[in-house]
C-alpha cells in the first residue's frame, strides 16, 4: 500500500499544525479510558508516558564486528516497558556494547545491562541497574496503524520535543544486512533523533520503535522522506523468550554475511563480511546473485526468503552467482548463526 492523493497528506507540516496535532494527541491520551497495564498493572498519564522515553548511550570496542559500520559511541533512545527497569530499544544501539548507560531527563545516568537482541525484528532489551523511578508504558497493537493515522513520536530529548507525525505507509522493508520486515511502519515528517524512539497511538500505547531515516517513506508526486519503525507486534510473541534466554527461542535463521542491493530485478553483491560463511566460500563483491538452490531470484526479499526457507543456521545453501568475468558459479555456503559471528561480551 502506498500513499495516494486521496489521503490529502502534505510532505510538510507547519508549526501551527504540528502544535495542534500534539495538543489533540495529548488530549486523547489524557481522556483515554484506562485499561489494565500488562507490564505494571497501572495506566500512566500523558506526562508519564513521554517521560518513559529515555536516552541510551553505549560504548563499543574497536574490535567489535559492527564498530566500522555503526561506530564505537552510539546514542539513541529507549522506552521503559516494565516496573523492574526493562527498556526496549533498537538493537543496533546495544550490539556488542561493553558499556550501556540510561540517560534520564533529570540528568541522572543509570548503568544498564544487556538483556537481549533479536536480529529478525531488530529489537534490543536492556535493564537498568537501579530504580529509574519511571512508570512503564503499555504495549499497543501496531496492526491497526493504517495510512493517515496520526501518532506521536517521542525520543530522549524530552516531552517538549515530542512530534506529531502521520503513518504514511505500511509495507515490506528489506535491509541489505539480511533483514526483512513484512509490514514496517513508515512515518513522516522525518525526525533526526529516530534511533530507538517510541511511536505512540492516541491511547498512549507503544506501537513501534524507531530504526531508520528513509528517503522514500511514501510517494506523493515524489518520494517523501520519513522514518521507519519496527512494529510492536513483532515483539509480543518473543518478549518473554528474549528476557529469559537473551534471544527468541526458535532456531536462528541461516546467515551468510552477504550485503546486497537490488536494481532492475538484479541482485548485486555489494560486500561480504569478514570471516563470514560467504567470505569463506568465495563469494566476492561484484558478483551477481541469480539463483538459490537452482531457483531464480530477482529481488532481495525473494533471495532472503529462499535462503531461510526450511533451513536453520548451520545448514548449507547453494547460491548461483554470475561473476564480473562472466562465469556462472554454484557456491555452497555453510551458513551460521549471526550471533556466533558477532563479538558479544559475555560479561554483559
Amino acid at each position: 500500500m502506498t500513499l495516494s492523493a486521496k489521503h490529502g497528506f502534505q510532505s510538510k507540516i507547519t508549526p501551527l499544525k504540528r502544535g495542534a496535532l500534539l495538543a489533540a494527541l495529548a488530549t486523547a491520551l489524557m481522556f483515554a479510558s484506562p485499561d489494565t497495564n500488562a507490564q505494571s498493572g497501572s495506566s500512566p498519564g500523558p506526562q508519564e508516558i513521554l517521560e518513559a522515553v529515555v536516552g541510551i548511550d553505549t560504548r563499543i570496542p574497536g574490535t567489535a564486528r559492527t564498530a566500522r559500520t555503526l561506530g564505537t559511541q552510539r546514542e539513541g533512545s529507549g522506552v521503559v516497558i516494565s516496573d523492574d527497569g526493562l527498556v526496549l530499544t533498537i538493537g543496533y544501539l546495544i550490539l556488542e556494547a561493553i558499556e550501556i548507560d540510561i540517560a534520564l531527563a533529570d540528568g541522572r545516568r543509570i548503568p544498564a545491562s544487556f538483556v537481549a537482541y533479536d536480529h529478525e525484528s531488530g529489537f534490543g532489551l536492556v535493564r537498568a541497574a537501579s530504580d529509574l523511578g519511571l512508570a512503564p508504558v503499555r504495549l499497543g497493537t501496531s496492526g491497526d496503524m493504517g495510512v493517515s493515522t496520526q501518532v506521536l513520536l517521542a525520543n530522549r530529548l524530552g516531552p517538549e520535543s515530542a512530534q506529531g507525525v502521520f503513518v504514511v505507509d505500511r509495507r515490506e522493508f528489506v535491509g541489505a544486512w539480511e533483514y526483512l520486515l513484512d509490514s514496517a511502519i513508515f512515518t513522516s515528517p522525518p525526525n533526526p533523533n529516530f534511533s530507538g524512539a517510541g511511536l505512540f497511538d492516541a491511547d498512549g500505547k507503544l506501537i513501534g520503535i524507531g530504526s531508520l531515516f528513509v528517503g522514500n517513506a511514501a510517494f506523493f508526486q515524489r518520494p517523501v522522506a520519513g522514518n521507519m519503525f519496527v512494529p510492536i507486534d513483532e515483539l509480543k510473541p518473543i518478549l518473554d523468550e528474549m528476557v529469559e534466554q537473551g534471544r527468541r527461542a526458535a532456531a536462528p535463521r541461516p546467515w551468510l554475511g552477504i550485503r546486497t542491493s537490488e536494481l532492475r530485478d538484479r541482485l548485486f553483491v555489494d560486500g561480504v563480511s569478514d570471516d563470514s560463511p560467504a567470505a569463506r566460500a568465495g563469494v566476492r563483491a561484484g558478483d551477481l546473485i541469480v539463483a538459490v538452490d537452482a531457483a531464480p531470484v530477482a529481488s532481495m526479499a525473494g533471495y532472503f526468503r529462499a535462503v531461510w526457507r526450511d533451513r536453520a543456521a548451520g545448514d548449507a545453501v547453494t547460491v548461483r552467482v554470475l561473476t564480473p568475468e562472466g562465469a556462472l558459479r554454484d557456491i555452497e555456503i555453510e551458513s551460521m548463526d549471526r550471533n556466533n559471528w558477532l563479538r558479544l561480551d559475555p560479561s554483559l
